[in-house]
């Protein structure tokens, strides 16, 4: 008698343990599928971010060339650092034509 309890205590637990594993793993796939939104969503903000950014440095450069803030020195240094960015792309295009 005892050895029936302890199947039927064994059959109960085991069940619970398979219903738990389903809802896990069901609970395992809803987030799979909100990770995998949530990072092409990040990667369209991300993009966004670039391409506002990239637009603002223009028109903070506009801005500055057209003297609205009367600042000659900070537009010389912007041109200089854009110089530097070229020349920086220039070294790493001749760096990989090298390496070729």
């Amino acid at each position: 008698m005892a050895e029936k309890e302890i199947v039927k205590r064994l059959r109960s637990e085991v069940e619970r343990l398979i219903a738990d594993h389903e809802r896990v793993s069901a609970k395992c796939r809803e987030l799979t599928q909100e990770r995998d939104r949530l990072l092409v969503e990040k990667r369209r903000l991300e993009e966004s971010v670039r391409e506002l950014d990239t637009r603002l440095k223009s028109l903070e450069l506009s801005s500055v060339m057209c003297g609205n803030d009367g600042s000659v020195e900070r537009a010389r240094q912007r041109v200089n650092s854009l110089l530097r960015e070229v020349d920086r792309c220039i070294a790493a295009l001749k760096q990989e034509q090298e390496d070729n």
